[in-house]
């Protein structure tokens, strides 16, 4: 895993937050593309396989995604902090989900009745509609009260920890990086005061 490739592994509405890691002063949007949304769908294929069908996204499909994931961040920042996330952005999610409901078709596959989850509108539609709903599940669920902002320096990933001690987005990429750092800190110091 690179600092480009998106941070995977977390609650889907964290995950699409993280498509935004900082670089530098700047932040990078990793589903700025048709291409680079439809490489993030295949990461999250086992969460999100109903809603793409198989489809390949477009250009206009962007939109939608991106104004889902700019309500999602702001909520979970004033969460972060203990506030009160602002109304308009709830309102925003609540209207995404409202754009593409959640039909559950039912059907008799021969030795039951089975349900699959369908919505109408566009790839993008639909995705906002799931990531509106996946971020609703999130906000309400006891477990967001363990969110957590990477410790590592520049790093603006969120994480739900499973274990309270844990302090980087991810072990390999930032947990290696601020250990590398300490180490060559403590030996410039040592070295610095041999002289």
């Amino acid at each position: 895993m690179n600092d480009g490739e998106p941070l995977t592994g977390e609650p889907l509405a964290i995950d699409l937050v993280n498509t935004r890691p900082a670089d530098g002063d700047a932040r990078t949007d990793l589903l700025d593309t048709p291409q680079r949304l439809a490489a993030w769908l295949a990461l999250e294929s086992d969460r999100l396989s109903t809603e793409t069908g198989g489809a390949v996204p477009a250009a206009s499909d962007l939109a939608p995604v991106h104004a889902v994931r700019d309500h999602v961040e702001a909520v979970l920042h004033a969460l972060l902090h203990g506030a009160e996330p602002a109304d308009t952005h709830l309102r925003a999610l609540t209207d995404a989900q409202r754009a593409a409901p959640a039909v559950r078709e039912l059907t008799w596959d021969g030795a039951g009745v089975t349900a699959v989850v369908h919505r109408s509108g566009t790839l993008g539609v639909r995705l906002a509609a799931r990531l509106a709903e996946a971020a609703a599940d999130l906000f309400t669920d006891p477990a967001i009260g363990r969110l957590k902002r990477c410790e590592a320096d520049g790093c603006v990933m969120l994480f739900l920890p499973a274990h309270p001690r844990r302090r980087w987005c991810s072990a390999d990429r930032c947990g290696n990086r601020m250990r590398v750092a300490r180490y060559y800190r403590r030996h410039k110091q040592d070295a610095d005061g041999g002289r």
